[in-house]
This record gives C-alpha cells, structure tokens and sequence, in this order.
C-alpha cells in the first residue's frame, strides 16, 4: 500500500491546500500563548498583543493570542470529517506581569473554542513531562503561603467534529487497524506517566528553541487510537514534522502546514530515518505483545491472531496488521511511502 505525506508552507489560519471534508484526524501542539518563547510570533501575526504585554494587560494579550489560534480551528471544522477527531496538545503557563504570578489556562480556553464551533469534546489525556531538576519554583521560599505548584504535565484535548461516527460496526478497516488488548489498556488512560519528553534535533541555527517538538510516542499513539490505515492525519503547527514521521509509521497519508520553510527544509534530513523508524516502532509492539503473551501464558488466551504466529486476547485484535516502510521517494510537494506488512521474525 501506499501513503502520502504533503508539507505546505503557509498560514495554517487559512489552509488553502486542504479541501473541506478531507481529513479525518487532526494531531497537533501550537504555541502556547503566555509562555515568552511564542511572543515574537503571536506578535507578528497581531501586533496588539505585544502592545498589550508592554503595558501588562496580560489578560488582552492572553485573549488576543487565542484568537489567532480560534482563527486555525476555524479551518479545522471545515476539513475535519463528520465525525473526524483533533487532538491538541497544550500546556497550560505561568507568569509574572505587571508585578502578579498567575497561571493561564490555555487547556480551557481551547476547550471553550472547540465547543463554539460544535465539537464534542472528548475525555482529555494528561502526560508529565520530565523535570530537569528537583527543585521546584519556590515562590516565597520554604514558608507559606506564597510558593507555587511547579507545571509538571501537559494536556491531549480530543474533540469530535459532530456527534456522527463514521463507521460502520464491522468495517474491515477499523480491524485490520485494531491495537492490542494490552496497548488499549495502557493508552486509553488518562494519565500517561510513561511518555518522556524530546527535544529534536535540528544543527546550525535556533528552529529547536523556535518548535513546540513533542516527543514521538504521542502523535504515533494518538494516531493509532483515533484512524485507521490509509486515513489523513492534518498537524497544521508542523513544526519539525513529528506528526507526520508518525504518519508514515503509522501507514497513514498525513498534511503538514508550516509558516516557517525552514523547518521544511531540515525535514528532509530527518525524513531519510522514516523507513528504519517504521520497523523498529512495529517491531517494538510485536516484541512487547510476545512479551505479554509469554508472562501470561498460551492457555490464557482464547484466540489466535490471522497475520501473526501469536494469540491475542479478544475476538477484535485477530485481523491486526502492522507495516513498515519498504521505499520512501521525494515528490513535488512532500513524500510518498510504500509499505508492506511487518511479520514477526
């Protein structure tokens, strides 16, 4: 089979490339508005807001900085699916203006913004990034009561675009994407503590510090939970393409959209790694899931799976199939891949 993996480089406030109704999965992290990295850029897209962060009216700038975002997903309702789903990755941020420590909730701001426009959200996913230190933010110190709680996770939110469900109960696509029982059990928590974060590699110039990279395990998860082989995952903060690394892996077509070429650019040196990537992430879940198999034992396990030498817990899990990447070539606007089916030796 064959995926598709475009990158447009554009504004993603108008996602001019992407056709309505043609995406089913969108997976994504924006910048966070009030965290300092991202003010030179909600700046340049509305020089208001750095007016206001001059005169520390951080509540017109946290404002205006959402707007520019309600801006992008306002698109995303026109190309998301009936039924489609976005995950967005945010973390909420902390700040001192004009003399006063707050938190700013962009998590619930977003989830405001998604409901006006008529999704459905669904129940949200937390992970906890890794601190780089013991220490916490002090605040006043060792005495009450002026010390704050350090920010040590961020939020998945999941939306559905409408109430509709786009498939019907025995599609033989939602089989052959099927998860292991295990897998489903360790995902679909609500607190994944087992996801590190990752700081992408990008030599020679300052697109690291200019990214919001979020560590691979998740877009390659949520992508796995929420489509199918052969549907069309939109991230449209790019960024350093790990939505889309993900995609491939994961044998889905995937849409990039990114203000900045030159992450386009540095792409193509990551890109080379996709096909290995590809089979050591399937590899892994088959290993893992032989793994499962042998500390439980044969006689537990009351089915056997239709592609693998292996039984699998549940009736829904026999039609699994996992693929790996066999060619990737560079095409006029992004990359197309051929998989095959990874077996288990």
């Amino acid at each position: 089979m064959e995926t598709s993996h475009r990158v447009v480089v554009g504004d993603s406030r108008q996602l001019d490339g992407v056709a309505d109704d043609s995406v089913e999965l969108v997976v994504t992290s924006p910048p966070y508005p009030m965290i300092e990295m991202w003010d030179d850029l909600f700046t340049e897209l509305d020089p208001a807001i750095g007016e206001r962060l001059d005169a520390g009216d951080g509540r017109a700038a946290f404002e205006l900085m959402h707007d520019q975002l309600d801006a992008v997903w306002d698109e995303l309702a026109r190309v998301l699916v009936d039924g489609g789903i976005a995950c967005i990755n945010v973390g909420d941020a902390t700040r001192k203006i004009d003399g006063s420590f707050r938190v700013w909730g962009n998590h619930s701001r977003i989830i405001d913004a998604f409901e006006t426009r008529g999704f459905e959200p669904l129940p949200e996913i937390l992970w906890r990034k890794p601190t780089n230190s013991g220490a916490k933010f002090m605040g006043s110190g060792m005495v009450p009561p002026n010390a704050y709680v350090t920010l040590e996770h961020e939020y998945v939110l999941v939306f559905r675009n409408g109430g509709t469900r786009r498939f019907e109960p025995n599609a033989a696509r939602r089989y052959e994407s099927a998860y292991f029982w295990e897998e489903r059990n360790r995902w679909f928590s609500d607190l994944w503590t087992d996801v590190t974060g990752e700081h992408q590699t990008l030599d020679g110039d300052d697109r690291r510090d200019r990214s919001g990279a979020y560590p691979f395990t998740i877009p390659y998860r949520l992508i796995n939970m929420y489509s199918v082989v052969g549907e069309t995952v939109l991230d449209p903060f790019w960024g350093t393409g790990t939505t889309s690394l993900a995609a491939m892996a994961a044998a889905r077509d995937s849409i990039g959209s990114e203000r900045d070429a030159a992450f386009a650019e540095a792409f193509g040196d990551r890109v080379d790694d996709a096909p290995a990537l590809s089979r050591t992430v399937a590899r892994a879940r088959l290993d893992d899931h032989r793994a499962f198999v042998d500390e439980h034992g044969v006689d537990e396990f009351a089915y056997e799976a239709d592609h693998y030498e292996f039984p699998v817990t549940t009736k829904q899990e026999r039609s699994l199939r996992l693929y790996a990447i066999e060619t990737l070539t560079a095409t006029d606007d992004g990359y197309r891949a051929v998989h095959e089916p990874i077996d288990t030796d």
